[in-house]
């Protein structure tokens, strides 16, 4: 019924026109390039921050907290990363945010719930029309799953 041998591939179809493949190839790769230059230029910038950022492009919870400034209440949000650092966060949102202190609870090693309790410090609002913004983390907190909000 079935061989033991290598499955057989079909063969790459061409779908551009005569001439024009070299050409729109060229144009594709130059324009990427000019994207790639600009948010990775290859000259050293001065850093003036005290702990380095790495990308962070995943998806994380934030709940505010309540009068206390660390017992989670009301309801959340998800909000996307954009860096990570030993002292802070940086994520986009589509939606003004109306606390300055939020737990933001993400996943990390292994699937491993990890929550933050964020001081948010800036806030900027991008051409596309999302904001971005960031804060550092005061202390600890409990998991997403873990929390019980007071409303």
């Amino acid at each position: 019924m079935f061989e033991d041998s290598a499955p057989v591939l079909a063969p790459e179809i061409d779908l551009m026109p005569e001439g024009a493949d070299e050409s729109a190839a060229a144009e594709i790769r130059m324009q990427v390039w000019g994207v790639l230059t600009t948010l990775y230029p290859r000259r050293q910038l001065i850093e003036r921050r005290e702990h380095t950022r790495y990308p962070f492009p995943y998806l994380i919870h934030l709940t505010p907290v309540g009068d206390d400034g660390r017992t989670p209440s009301g309801s959340g949000m998800v909000v996307v990363g954009k860096h990570l650092s030993e002292k802070g966060l940086g994520f986009y949102h589509p939606q003004p945010l109306p606390y300055r202190r939020m737990i933001a609870s993400f996943e990390a090693v292994a699937g491993r719930p990890m929550a933050f309790l964020i001081d948010l410090s800036w806030c900027r609002f991008t051409r596309q029309g999302w904001y971005e913004s960031g804060g550092k983390f005061l202390d600890t907190a409990l998991p997403l799953e873990d929390q019980r909000p007071t409303d």
